[in-house]
């Protein structure tokens, strides 16, 4: 009867240290994080993307990264100059394809005065372009404003295209 108490202690203790051990497995979480995040990316030496964000996740097993806050994005051409600039809640990046999704609140400003609003926005960082499958609305320079559901472009905004567009657009001939 004495070895009973023993045993008991024994098997609790053990199951204790069991739960303490997967209690601290990193499955899931970031191998990686960085707040108040500058990253630049090239292609061939050439700057193509200035990526800021105010928190980083980087998992590494599924390479993937998280920009969780604050997205602002700056976009160059082939001469190093500014074309766009984007903006989104958070973002989320393939590091195998660097295609990149950004999410929430997305606006894209292109320097030749065209606007993008939606809610979601791919990067195709290879063909260099962008496009979504949800509804948008769009400004230019001549103040018009055009709805529609999809849209693609070349990232500098210079070449793009509503896939469903929708309303009603005003303007004479001429213009």
């Amino acid at each position: 009867m004495r070895f009973f108490p023993l045993i008991a202690i024994l098997l609790i203790n053990c199951s204790t240290l069991e739960r303490a051990e997967y209690g601290n497995t990193r499955s899931g979480y970031p191998d990686q994080e960085s707040w108040g995040v500058k990253i630049t990316l090239t292609d061939e030496g050439v700057m193509r993307a200035l990526v800021k964000s105010g928190h980083l996740e980087k998992f590494n097993d599924r390479q993937y990264i998280l920009l969780d806050k604050d997205v602002d994005v700056d976009f160059f051409d082939d001469l190093e100059q500014h074309t766009t600039n984007l903006k989104s809640q958070i973002a989320e990046v393939d590091e195998r394809t660097n295609f990149m999704t950004a999410i929430g609140n997305v606006i894209v400003v292109s320097d030749s005065g065209v606007t993008l609003y939606t809610d979601t926005l791919m990067w195709n960082s290879e063909e260099e372009l962008i496009y979504t499958d949800d509804p948008i609305m769009l400004t230019t320079e001549k103040n018009d404003t055009l709805f529609g559901i999809g849209f693609e472009s070349d990232v500098s905004m210079n070449h793009w295209k509503i896939l469903q567009p929708s309303g009603v657009m005003e303007r004479a001939k001429d213009e």
